[in-house]
């Protein structure tokens, strides 16, 4: 542990001196043991009890640094979760839908507001692509294990044979922030209005509500079709677009090779998994921990609360934590 920036943080400063004092009685000690062997015995024993305290305290300063670390990225008002059809046609439609479901019911579960943004079906009802606003404590929390790709392996309702399919669909979480410090200049906006295209009534059929906005820039595109007037529409557009353009801003701060959101998304090949959902075995398992679970449809009906749990568990227990 490298003392200076401990000595020199006013939340640290007091631990700090304290394992310097436990520092200079340890080396005192150490020096009785090389110059008075009678007292070697007396003097290695209270080696291992200055060490225990050295090692509480250092215990105590990570605690204190890693709470600083907390308040500085603080929980966000809310998520954007998005899913996407990927290999496998009509059937990771249908899976991208099935997700969608889980997260819903979960959501309920957990008194989450769950309310959709945009959503673009297939013939069959499933997702191409959709997108979701979540609000409540703890959702991003929960929902970034969700971040990648899914794969499903089952008979779908179309197939006569009986073959098992494999297919996937991709996940990805957005946190809305409090506040974001990149202004967006109206000029590298275009902006689209269109009729919605989901249900809503009379007057979101008849009336150009909808909202699509591309950031010109970086060519992000948002859509908006959850409220009942325009203006709200862009409003919310307007807000996920400022985050996801933070996101971007960070990810290439970090060198990264792409935007977080395209990061997650991947390419959804059925390669690139983080999850495989195994019907015929009733099983679930989390390749990134190598842990499965039991009881497929209880899972689908939003009962994913022990996954979230072994996920952080895992994440605790890391070596470098």
């Amino acid at each position: 542990m490298e003392l200076d920036q401990y000595l020199n943080n006013p939340k640290t400063t007091f631990l700090a001196s304290l394992i310097l004092d436990l520092d200079k009685k340890i080396a005192d000690n150490e020096k009785l043991i090389k110059t008075d062997p009678t007292i070697s015995s007396l003097a290695k024993q209270e080696i291992d009890d200055l060490q225990k305290q050295r090692a509480e305290i250092v215990s105590q300063i990570e605690n204190v640094i890693n709470k600083d670390k907390t308040n500085d990225h603080p929980d966000p008002k809310g998520i954007i979760l998005e899913v996407r059809a990927g290999a496998g046609g009509e059937e990771s439609a249908l899976f991208a839908a099935n997700l969608a479901e889980m997260y819903r019911r979960y959501s309920e579960t957990k008194g989450w507001s769950f309310s959709v943004i945009d959503e673009s079906l297939s013939d069959l009802g499933g997702y191409k692509e959709a997108s979701f606003e979540i609000k409540g404590k703890g959702a991003y929390n929960d929902l970034k294990w969700e971040i990648g790709v899914h794969r499903i392996q089952r008979v779908p309702a179309t197939e006569k044979q009986g073959r098992v399919h494999t297919s996937t669909a991709s996940v990805a979480v957005l946190p809305i922030r409090q506040t974001t410090d990149y202004q967006i200049d109206p000029t590298d906006l275009e902006i689209e209005f269109s009729r919605s295209g989901g249900a809503g009534g009379q007057n979101v059929n008849k009336v150009e509500t909808a909202v699509r906005i591309v950031h010109k820039p970086t060519g992000l595109v948002v859509r908006c079709q959850s409220e009942r007037s325009q203006g709200r529409n862009k409003e919310k557009a307007l807000t996920i677009l400022a985050s996801k353009i933070d996101d971007l801003r960070q990810a290439e701060a970090a060198q990264k090779e792409a935007s977080e959101r395209r990061d997650q998304i991947g390419t959804a090949d059925r390669s690139e998994k983080i999850r495989t959902y195994n019907v015929l075995q009733d099983r679930v398992t989390d390749h990134r921990i190598k842990k499965t679970w039991h009881g497929f449809d209880k899972i689908m009906t939003g009962e994913i609360g022990p996954i979230f749990e072994a996920m952080r568990q895992a994440e605790t227990d890391k070596p470098d934590n």
